[in-house]
């Protein structure tokens, strides 16, 4: 079996959306004999973009899984979406790979959300090729692209194909190793030719570059080409990809995965470069404890995604970390001390699956449906032998909104649809908001919200709607002042009488709510006293203003009266409540608003619209750096006017622009955003 893992290739596409990824994982999949003809994303017939929604919206949302033979080598791919809504689980998806294939786009070259993609792979340790796509576009440029790579990426290329020609004019390319021209035939493969003379003293002294990074990766092929000037074939070859698995080398190849231009090269390139499951490096437990990523070992497999089948129903995609079986096993769910069976195990290929047959070993990608308890990032292994993966964080959600039913009385119903969704979906959150209760779904963005509420509403036959939630503001006091909270009622036989005097004071931020007892000599009997402050607080929590919870101030119960046969704990709460109703008209009551913490991260000639947006919005910018043609906006923006920044951001970079952002504190709101709500307050 380790012979047959030696040639085995587990890897996966990563690249901003739009950049071509799902083309290209439809031409490796062609140029494999996985599918007889090329799906296209404009007519909605690729194999790895399936779900309705993607169709709708012509990208992925959901990772791919696709299982090739490459001259009788066994590839796995993984085609993991580009767009900043569904990268929020590329931490957990990353740990099913050894390698990556890196796409860039030929005409719009490395963008901001490209660097964060890029750190993402470098996290992970992942040996990785570059391969510039769309080649054939008009305004390709393959120059620009080339040149982002070190200038923004901060990397060292090793350019292994130069373009003849781009755009309308891409004819193929020519090998820089070799020194050999290939032209493309309209099936897409190649006819070698001469170099063209234009290109010839280009590739003459690109080639001594390249060879030059390969001898610098290596202490030894070093002085070998410091000796003779000159490294052999044989080094050249060992050279590079001892250098790729080392992560001191990243090729660069280029092609059109429109066009099915580039994919037999990539698919030899990824074979000869990228590591084996053999070669990936010890996995680690939360103790610390290592597993090599071998057949010999007791098995152990990591859950890196969850998808819903219309036949099988929940599929939990798994990659082997290590040992081996053949198509039945029993393991443990080490997060959940539960016994799970992998009985039938499935081979992926977009939509389409099939049995996996024969020993499934270190590095492979099956998909196992209705298991009982396992989540996305779980671990299963040998009961015998437990091990559980230490997983990465997730990112904090970036946007909330309210859903609610169309027809009155489904809130339960949509509730238990959005549930499911989450087991699929890792970066969703489905919480209650306590002071609205409103049902809240939190996500990566806009996008990502309404798709994940398309889904539900398709599978789920549930009707619901998406509103902006309420921000959550707060109420406090900048005054002091004394005041008497006295219930009396008297209606026939034993009446109610509570009777207190406190003095309430605002404190400064963050200092939450204190309550003093000040009384002396019994003039409120001390079984009495909690229940006036269990009042202060619930009314504290209706507020005063406009509805939100009233907080950082101090109340000292000092004096009050009692009657021996009508006091009780209820008449003393609610007077407790009055008091600090009655307080309001003296203490000067405000409504502070939320402050995010935005980081934007821009091309530089967005840098004037982008921080001139935030200003619009009352935002503060706070500095900001550029490094390489991207600029980094850090601010702090009342959450109110950032809602639905998203889509205003896409607009003003042109989709350039990507940003996190994360509570912050709480500011005194200014009095027309006061007088705002409140109105609100009473309209509704």
């Amino acid at each position: 079996m380790a012979k047959t893992l030696d040639s085995q290739r587990t890897y996966a596409l990563v690249g901003t959306g739009g950049s071509g990824k799902t083309s290209l994982a439809e031409m490796l999949m062609f140029q494999s004999g996985v599918i007889n003809r090329l799906g296209k994303i404009e007519e909605g017939t690729t194999s790895l973009d399936y779900e309705p929604e993607e169709v709708k919206r012509r990208g992925s949302i959901q990772p791919g899984f696709a299982t090739m033979d490459w001259n009788k080598n066994r590839h796995f791919l993984m085609d993991i979406p580009g767009d900043n809504n569904f990268v929020g689980d590329i931490n957990y998806l990353l740990f099913g790979v050894d390698g990556a294939v890196f796409v860039i786009d030929a005409v719009d070259g490395v963008r901001p959300l490209t660097s964060r993609l890029w750190n993402f792979v470098q996290e992970a340790n992942l040996p990785s090729i570059i391969f510039i796509n769309k080649m054939d576009r008009d305004r390709a440029n393959f120059d620009s692209a080339f040149n982002g790579l070190s200038s923004i990426l901060g990397i060292r290329p090793v350019l292994l194909q130069v373009p003849i020609g781009q755009g309308d004019d891409f004819k193929g390319y020519v090998d820089v190793l070799n020194n050999k021209a290939f032209f493309f035939n309209e099936d897409g493969t190649t006819a070698e030719g001469d170099v063209p003379e234009d290109l010839a003293d280009e590739v003459t002294m690109l080639r001594e570059t390249t060879i030059e990074n390969i001898a610098e990766s290596n202490e030894e092929l070093m002085e070998n080409y410091l000796e003779t000037g000159e490294l052999s074939q044989d080094e050249i070859t060992s050279g590079l990809r001892d250098g790729v698995l080392s992560r001191e080398l990243i090729p660069v190849m280029l092609g059109s995965a429109l066009d099915n231009r580039g994919g037999t090269e990539l698919l030899n390139a990824v074979q000869d470069l990228l590591p084996s499951p053999l070669q990936h490096p010890a996995w680690m437990d939360k103790e610390g404890n290592e597993r090599l990523s071998s057949p010999d070992e007791q098995l152990a497999l990591l859950t890196v995604k969850t998808l819903t089948d219309p036949f099988s129903g929940q599929l939990s995609i798994m990659r082997v970390l290590s040992g081996s079986f053949s198509g039945d096993a029993t393991v443990k769910n080490v997060n959940h001390d539960e016994t799970e069976r992998i009985g039938a195990p499935l081979f992926m290929n977009g939509k389409e699956s099939s049995p996996a047959k024969g020993d499934i070993g270190p590095g492979s990608i099956i998909a196992v449906p209705k298991l009982k308890v396992t989540k996305t990032g779980d671990t299963l292994a040998d009961p015998k032998a437990s091990f559980e993966v230490l997983m990465p964080k997730l990112p904090p959600n970036l946007i909330s909104y309210a859903i609610a039913p169309k027809e009155k009385g489904d809130e339960d119903k949509i509730y238990a649809a959005v549930q499911r969704l989450l087991d699929e979906d890792i970066t969703l959150t489905l919480s209650r908001d306590t002071e609205s209760s409103d049902i809240l779904l939190s996500g990566m963005g806009q996008l990502h919200i309404e798709t994940s509420v398309e889904r539900a509403m398709r599978r789920y036959k549930c009707d619901m709607v998406l509103k902006t939630p309420k921000i959550p503001y707060r109420e406090t006091i900048k005054g002091k002042a004394q005041v008497q909270g006295r219930h009396k009622k008297q209606s026939g036989g034993r009446g109610q009488f509570g009777d207190c005097w406190i003095e309430i004071e605002g404190m400064p931020q963050g200092f939450g709510y204190e309550f003093e007892n000040a009384i002396v000599g019994g003039v409120i009997p001390r079984q009495y006293i909690p229940a006036v402050d269990k009042g202060i607080q619930e009314a504290a929590q209706r507020g005063c203003l406009a509805g939100f919870p009233l907080v950082d101030f101090k109340v000292k119960l000092y004096d009050g009266s009692y009657h021996s046969v009508d006091s009780s704990e209820m008449a003393f709460k609610i007077a407790g409540s009055l008091a600090l109703k009655g307080a309001m008209d003296q203490v000067k009551p405000t409504l502070l608003e939320p402050i995010v913490l935005i980081t934007v991260h821009i091309p530089d000639e967005f840098m004037g619209d982008v921080i001139g947006d935030l200003s619009s919005r009352r935002g503060k910018v706070l500095g900001s750096d550029s490094q390489t043609g991207i600029t980094e906006i850090k601010a702090h923006v009342p959450m109110g006017e950032v809602l639905r920044y998203a889509p205003d951001l896409r607009s003003i970079t042109g989709g350039q622009g990507v940003f996190t952002m994360e509570f912050d504190h709480y500011e005194e709101a200014p009095p027309p955003v006061i007088d705002k709500v409140v109105a609100e307050k009473k309209a509704s």
